[in-house]
């Protein structure tokens, strides 16, 4: 069994798993999850457990599973990281305010609140 005592080794693993999570891309809006800001919380437990929760743009956005999974996967992939448990939460709710704008980049256009994929 992982352990990981030190509460600043959690937390650099912990930043560690966020950094991965960029890898994880949103397959509406073609960028990743944490610049969406649809990671409200990282952190890592001293069994090595990687907690994550997280949101959608919009409550039933058809690619939750898939975005989940994509969060479990990555964080999960990370060394040191021996489980990831993923919660979703519409509490607070998204808003496009939450995204992060790199230099340069144009911030994505974020679904209409009731957008639908028909």
């Amino acid at each position: 069994m992982t352990e990981i005592p030190e509460t600043a080794g959690r937390e650099s693993l912990a930043d560690t798993v966020r950094e991965a999570l960029r890898g994880v891309i949103d397959p509406e809006l073609g960028e990743n999850v944490v610049d969406l800001g649809l990671i409200y919380f990282v952190a890592v437990d001293d069994r090595a457990t990687a907690h994550v929760v997280m949101t959608t743009t919009t409550r039933g956005c058809p690619a939750v599973g898939y975005l989940k999974d994509g969060v479990e996967r990555a964080a999960t992939a990370v060394p040191g990281v021996v489980t990831a448990e993923v919660a979703m939460t519409y509490d607070p709710p998204w808003t496009s305010d939450m995204m992060s704008v790199s230099p340069g980049r144009p911030r994505p256009a974020a679904k209409p609140r009731f957008w639908r994929p028909w």
